[in-house]
């Protein structure tokens, strides 16, 4: 968020947080590791089970938004550190795998999507 809220101009005179490829590095790191202990998807989840991950949905979906947003930024010619994509592309992925995670240790139930035939 500092990235994307400072002027340019004027970021070498603040300290901001700066945003590393190991920080995206640790978000897919984090991911491997729910992964193992979760079961294979075999279809779409919907968002709901248990409050928390209703909650860790929103989160992904809002996260997803920013992403949107600061890609169209980035179509305007604005500036925006490609770094800062990446990041909300695997947040939003990370946010997916945790709300699965949170599913699993609160024993509530993942819920298919089923189409309609």
């Amino acid at each position: 968020g500092s990235s994307l809220a400072t002027d340019p101009e004027k970021e070498a005179k603040m300290k901001i947080p700066d945003l590393k490829a190991e920080d995206v590095a640790l978000l897919e790191q984090e991911m491997d590791k729910m992964n193992e202990q979760l079961p294979e998807m075999r279809s779409f989840i919907l968002p709901g089970g248990h409050p928390t991950v209703s909650t860790l949905h929103i989160a992904r979906c809002v996260c997803r938004r920013a992403e949107r947003c600061v890609v169209r930024m980035q179509e305007l010619d604005m500036e925006v550190v490609p770094l800062v994509i990446q990041y909300l592309n695997r947040l939003s992925d990370y946010l997916f795998v945790l709300s699965r995670y949170a599913g699993m240790l609160l024993n509530a139930p993942e819920l298919p999507w089923k189409p309609r035939l």
